[in-house]
């Protein structure tokens, strides 16, 4: 039996090498998302939707982000829907955002849309199970 028990992912925090750039570029993400800004000190910003946070901070060093890079390979936002998904990939387009992968079905029952951000962070749009759960509840509802 586990001593400690994680029961969620508090927050990640990424730095930026822009950070004004990439403030606007995520305030713009997660307004669309449904986030606000929990706090804000000198140079570094964190956005929360009541579960999830999101942090970022100016860079120190060196300053370009590569794909396949030691330490985060990208970071998905789970979606209510497949429809939310594809409102998500239609706001990306709106504001010339780099979509990597479009709105497409990734796996069996998984939908998403991969972009990135300014510093070239894959972040993801995702929603999976939905079409198991309508399924489920239409097999429901004949047993009814």
């Amino acid at each position: 039996m586990p001593v400690s028990k994680v029961v969620g992912i508090d927050h990640v925090s990424i730095r930026v090498s822009d950070y004004e750039r990439s403030r606007a570029f995520y305030a713009k993400l997660f307004g669309f998302l449904g986030f606000e800004i929990s706090d804000e000190y000198p140079g570094t910003i964190g956005w929360t939707n009541g579960k999830t946070r999101y942090w970022i901070a100016e860079a120190e060093g060196r300053k370009k982000y590569r794909i396949g890079d030691v330490g985060l390979h990208h970071y998905a936002f789970q979606l209510r829907s497949r429809r939310d998904v594809d409102a998500l990939q239609a706001f990306l387009e709106k504001e010339k955002v780099r979509i990597v992968d479009p709105a497409g079905e990734y796996y069996e029952d998984y939908y998403a849309v991969f972009f990135l951000d300014p510093d070239g962070i894959k972040l993801e749009g995702m929603k999976y199970g939905e079409l198991a759960a309508k399924r489920k509840a239409k097999r429901k509802i004949r047993r009814a």
